[in-house]
């Protein structure tokens, strides 16, 4: 929640500090031209891989096979389309690195490999604890008392009591 925070904060205070820099270096009106022409852009960007990415995911459900690339970059596509409609400078470089064709791919690689990472982390952390961490943190177990108890399933159930 912390990070959170701290990024809704300086995010906006970064764009700020950015788009005042490129003013005194070439001017307000240009400026405001540079973060228009920026934004439409992008917005044109977004919208042809939004396209481009929502159809292969389409043809890979519809091929039968499972569409882990193409939910990866819709939503790398997503996201960059919604850094690119906040106005500034970082988050149109930011969401247009996103989206854009020919960084995606390497988008994608750093994050399915931090994801991976992750995912790893957490498992040798429930190995470690003996399950996965609960309410109290990874050192708390089940909380709750334990009910004993059997499990029949329909093939196992005896048709010999009669029901009155």
């Amino acid at each position: 929640m912390l990070p959170f925070l701290l990024a809704l904060i300086a995010v906006p205070a970064l764009e700020i500090y950015v788009i005042i820099t490129v003013a005194h270096l070439i001017g307000g009106w240009l400026t405001v031209g540079l973060l228009l022409a920026v934004s439409a852009s992008g917005y044109w960007l977004i919208k042809r891989e939004g396209r481009r990415t929502f159809r292969a995911l389409r043809e890979a459900v519809e091929g039968g096979r499972a569409p882990d690339r193409e939910v990866v970059d819709a939503s790398l596509v997503f996201v960059g389309g919604a850094l690119v409609v906040v106005p500034g400078f970082v988050t149109d470089v930011v969401g247009l690195l996103l989206a854009a064709p020919f960084t995606r791919p390497l988008t994608r690689r750093l994050l399915t490999w931090a994801m991976a990472r992750h995912a790893a982390r957490r498992m040798a952390m429930m190995q470690r604890h003996g399950g996965p961490p609960g309410p109290g943190g990874p050192e708390s177990g089940p909380t709750g008392p334990v009910i004993q108890g059997e499990i029949i399933q329909k093939s196992d159930q005896r048709t010999d009591h009669p029901s009155s």
